[in-house]
């Protein structure tokens, strides 16, 4: 019986470990996000001031336009590969979280 409890207790901090490893990851994955996106806010608000005061010391209608153009552009450009960057890192949270389990179920075999 005694056998039987030290077994539960075992299993249970295995278990508590593993939920500790795996919460870790998400957390550095999170956070890392979160980094990521802070920066491309940033980037992009500047790039949309700096657009803003070129617009603002346009000579011509010509003019405005091309920049508004221009500046449409680089933001689309910007946001598909932002966009495919943060993919990236979701796809690699998502496999580094689940190391932890894997590694128990091969151990498990």
């Amino acid at each position: 019986m005694i056998n039987g409890f030290q077994d539960i207790q075992k299993l249970n901090q295995t278990n508590m470990d593993l939920a500790m490893k795996m919460f870790g990851e998400w957390n550095r994955g999170w956070q890392a996000i979160a980094a990521e996106m802070n920066d491309y806010s940033k980037r992009s608000f500047e790039q949309g001031t700096a657009t803003f005061e070129r617009l603002l010391s346009a000579k011509s209608l010509d003019q405005a336009m091309e920049i508004q153009t221009s500046y449409a552009k680089r933001a689309y450009d910007d946001y598909m590969q932002q966009m495919t960057k943060i993919g990236g890192m979701y796809a690699s949270l998502t496999k580094e979280a689940y190391k932890p389990i894997e590694r128990t179920l091969q151990q498990a075999r």
